[in-house]
């Protein structure tokens, strides 16, 4: 019997948006200000053609902006999209009743299960539509957020399908949110309690059409920052081809990682989406309501302040509605723990691009009660211009990615003049940024993050070196304040190598030892190449793979990365809620007391107390070419120093976890070029 003679069509409801179960059919509902008509087009999984297409009366099937309509009768399982139409003289309106386009509410797409099946490649086009995903019935076993303090987290920023797509890993479920699963005893062992995950919405990995310069491989969107939905979990990332498998390993994944007291923070990026600019493709938003959804000036052009060909129109009323709904979607359907927001600053800009002093959209988010639990940390910049490092609006709620905090630190460690005394702020906390009404926790310190040169790379490489993503060396930062020891890549020397072994050690301990929340890159733990590509967003491959034979090479690199960890961890004294007064912290030069911040100095020493415990940490960084011979300060009454940190001695002396059975430190100490110090008093 043909599908369609079995439906039962009535006008429906206008509430909620997207799909959901109303009686015994089906209700859909759109929002398009500006649409004429509408049609809803109906599939059977996979299916080419639609089994209906049904047409919505204004006057019956629309209240106010919203079209809607009720279907009894359909299949289970079913895929939907819309045909809409609207005027095609005004500017900026970019309706197209020939193609169906899916509908932002969705909670899944018809999208491929297999990663790098290219409909570009079958000389079809990318055009996906909605599932109607009813109910997602999925047992949580008792699942509750680990609520870890804002000020005892350890982040992990990370790449789902990277992380165990290298065969080096020898998982079941490689690439997937399962193999990520397989995995989580690494991330305990490492010490991290909350992974941040680059994008996991539906994105398009063959939207680019180049091809690697040296494999001769197509160029694939790794990074996924080209979000398609913000309600859909990319389909590639699940292992099963079942329906709606997607949504249920991922909720696999938050809880098994809640079980082993990790928090779930996901990379968002409501900024702008996959569809480009003028003359990109014709997903969703663009041919719904096109100057509803994004940023477009009286001529009908995009104002792009994203770098990507569009900016969301985050503070028009019904985007603002858009955005909350999906981050309360996350927040309780999914269960996940906070949100990190790409190019954030795009979300303060008013609809023609003004900066706003109270953002409407980012006023909702910070006073919503369903998110009243979750962590909000910002990007706070955007590719306009705007930098609002420390100035993030958000009323006190929001933490910001701290990248002042990474250009000091870089710069000073590498050696450069003038920067003692901004170093020692940082290490302090960045109480210029987030002292007046904020806390130290306020601050997501990082030295490195996706985008820019690894660890390793950072001490390899004085220039990027991007040639392999087919555009000649240009994408990526020219600046990246690195300094390649003395040759640029790889090296036999073994004075540059141990130089650079000790700097990637000195950098971990300013992570570590800072005041603030540290976000460590997955990979650096072992001190993870990618050849000085310092915007590798496009490789698929052992460029942003975790390589976990690697990892077993520099087992003794690992040890001291994951020790430090643990020694931030086990010491509250690292972990505050509120900022160094000068009873908490002392300043040194080479003698006690006798702070040199001048121009020239390239030494910073202080001694952190925590008067309850009666617990005292001397740390040193002497970022010059030249020895340091130091006077340490008098530790506290019947206390002796002992050294626990020396980046220039070899493993395992560099980091001793259990000083008590080693010699107690003299009042003076010689610290070689280029090193970290730390010692404790015990």
């Amino acid at each position: 019997m043909d599908i369609k003679t079995q439906l039962k069509i009535t006008p429906g409801q206008s509430f909620p948006l997207g799909v959901c179960r109303k009686g015994h059919g089906i209700n859909f509902a759109i929002f398009s200000q500006h649409a004429t008509t509408a049609s809803l087009c109906l599939f059977t999984p996979g299916a080419k053609l639609p089994f209906a297409e049904i047409a919505l009366d204004a006057t019956g099937h629309k209240t106010g902006w919203i079209w809607h309509i009720h279907v009894a009768g359909a299949p289970e399982h079913l895929e939907y999209g819309w045909k809409i139409d609207g005027p095609k003289d005004k500017p900026g309106y970019l309706f197209n009743p020939d193609v169906i386009i899916s509908d932002p509410y969705a909670r899944a797409l018809s999208t491929s299960y297999e990663w790098d099946n290219c409909p570009l490649r079958q000389q079809e086009k990318f055009q996906p539509r909605g599932r109607a995903v009813l109910e997602h019935p999925f047992d949580w076993q008792g699942d509750h957020p680990p609520n870890i303090p804002p000020e005892q987290l350890i982040l992990y920023e990370m790449h789902v399908r990277a992380y165990t797509q290298s065969p080096s890993g020898r998982v079941y479920h490689p690439g997937t949110y399962l193999g990520l699963v397989d995995k989580i005893p690494h991330l305990k062992t490492l010490g991290v309690n909350a992974v941040e995950l680059l994008p996991i919405f539906e994105f398009n990995e063959c939207e680019y059409d180049k091809t690697n310069l040296k494999t001769g491989k197509r160029l694939l969107n790794v990074w996924g920052y080209s979000t398609i939905n913000f309600f859909a979990p990319m389909q590639r990332y699940s292992y099963s081809s079942e329906w709606n498998a997607a949504i249920t390993e991922f909720k696999t994944l938050v809880r098994e990682l809640h079980k082993n007291g990790i928090e779930v923070i996901l990379d968002v990026v409501y900024n702008h989406t996959a569809e480009g600019d003028t003359n990109g493709p014709l997903y969703s938003f663009r041919g719904i309501d096109n100057t509803v959804y994004y940023m477009v000036n009286q001529k009908g052009h995009y104002l792009d302040f994203t770098g990507t060909g569009n900016t969301f129109n985050c503070n028009h009323p019904v985007v603002t509605r858009l955005i909350l709904d999906s981050l309360r979607y996350w927040a309780t359907e999914m269960h996940v723990d906070g949100f990190r927001f790409d190019l954030a600053s795009a979300l303060t800009r008013d609809e023609d691009g003004t900066p706003l002093a109270v953002p409407p959209v980012i006023q909702a988010i910070t006073y919503d009660p369903v998110l009243a639990h979750v962590k909000l940390i910002a990007e706070a910049w955007d590719a306009g211009g705007l930098y609002q490092v420390g100035n993030f609006p958000g009323e006190g709620r929001w933490a910001e990615w701290n990248g002042k905090f990474r250009d000091v630190v870089r710069k000073f460690i590498k050696g450069t003049d003038g920067l003692a005394g901004e170093f020692a702020r940082a290490l302090a906390g960045s109480d210029d940024l987030y002292g007046k009404d904020r806390a130290p926790y306020h601050s997501i310190n990082f030295i490195t993050a996706h985008d820019g040169f690894s660890l390793r790379d950072l001490v390899t490489y004085q220039e990027k070196h991007n040639e392999t993503n087919a555009e000649e060396n240009r994408d990526g930062m020219n600046n990246n304040d690195s300094w390649n020891c003395g040759h640029e890549g790889p090296t036999h020397n073994w004075k540059i190598l141990t130089l650079r072994e000790r700097q990637m050690r000195n950098f971990h301990t300013v992570l570590l030892l800072s005041i603030g929340v540290p976000m460590l890159l997955m990979g650096d733990e072992y001190g993870h190449t990618r050849n000085g590509n310092n915007n590798a967003w496009c490789q698929d491959n052992d460029l942003n793979w975790f390589l976990w034979d690697e990892l077993e090479k520099n087992r003794e690199f690992f040890r001291f990365y994951q020790q430090l960890i643990a020694f931030r961890k086990n010491h509250p004294i690292l972990q505050r809620e509120e900022f160094l007064t000068s009873e908490d912290i002392d300043w040194h030069g080479l003698e006690p007391m006798k702070a040199n911040w001048g121009a020239e100095s390239r030494f910073v020493a202080c001694t952190i107390k925590d008067h309850v415990k009666n617990e005292h940490l001397y740390i040193a960084f002497n970022a010059s070419f030249s020895q340091a011979h130091i006077k340490l300060p008098d530790p506290p009454h019947y206390k002796k120093w002992y050294r626990i940190i020396d980046t220039s001695l070899p493993p395992p002396q560099d980091f001793i976890a259990m000083p008590k059975g080693h010699p107690s430190l003299k009042s003076t100490y010689n610290m070689v070029d280029y090193s970290a110090f730390v010692a404790k008093a015990l």
